[in-house]
């Protein structure tokens, strides 16, 4: 009876471990003895006992930072950056049969690819066309990662820090460019007055009511202030001064 009891037993613990269940986005590489013999789906798997041996591997994607890093641009600027790699497991039978641990591979690949894509690109490429360098790093990682089975999906660059001194200079840089764009826009502005006061001086010396009204609007603009004194000469005075400068210059020639 007693061993009766313990068969049944052994039997349903070997029942049991024999018995593995994968989750919808995993799959399971199976080893008979070692070798690799089948990859097994999600739900119910049943394997061997002793002989047989189940690896799960998430399906996923799954993301993965770079730690921040020293690089060297090819203008010989140093940079700290960090970015994030987003990969997914293609073959699970490649990634576990071709390398021993793909997400470190993929890691310490993702470093170097990073820093040999910073070095051969000068520092305003590194600052405006981060899209174009990650793209870069994701062609050269994936294409060695095809064969683990891995694909990159894409990476994404994070932070880029750049030395202290070199940050007041470019913004020297950027402060002295705004003062030269606000000069340009301000001689465009004088000059575009200027053309505009030309014309209405014309106007108004082909109309005198009109040169009287802009000095009426003049004055209204002074305001009340005792401060301002207005002195108001009639058009007609000046006029008779004009005749008589005129007429007194006539004589000389005469």
């Amino acid at each position: 009876m007693v061993l009766f009891e313990l068969a049944v037993i052994i039997i349903l613990v070997l029942l049991f471990a024999s018995i593995r269940i994968l989750n919808q986005w995993e799959q399971g590489v199976i080893l008979t003895l070692g070798k690799y013999s089948r990859t097994a789906g999600p739900g119910v798997n049943l394997l061997i006992p002793l002989i047989q041996q189940l690896i799960s591997v998430d399906m996923r994607i799954r993301t993965l930072d770079i730690p921040k890093q020293e690089a060297m641009t090819k203008d010989n600027v140093p940079v700290a950056i960090n970015a994030v790699v987003y990969f997914k497991v293609e073959k699970s039978e490649d990634a576990i049969l071709k390398i021993q641990d793909y997400q470190y591979a993929v890691s310490q690949y993702a470093q170097t690819a990073l820093r040999d894509v910073v070095g051969n690109s000068t520092l305003d490429e590194v600052l405006t066309d981060r899209e174009k360098l990650a793209e870069q790093t994701r062609g050269i990682v994936d294409q060695e990662t095809n064969t683990w089975g891995v694909d990159i999906t894409s990476i994404k660059l994070q932070d880029i820090e750049l030395p202290e001194d070199l940050k007041r200079i470019m913004s020297r840089q950027a402060s002295a460019e705004r003062e030269k764009r606000a000069n340009i826009t301000k001689s465009e502005g004088d000059k575009l007055a200027a053309v505009n006061l030309a014309e209405a001086a014309k106007i108004m010396e082909k109309n005198p009511a009109a040169l009287q009204l802009r000095a009426l609007q003049t004055i209204d603009g002074l305001g009340p202030s005792p401060s301002n004194t207005v002195v108001l000469f009639p058009m007609e005075l000046l006029e008779l001064v004009k005749s008589w400068t005129g007429a007194g210059k006539k004589e000389k020639k005469d």
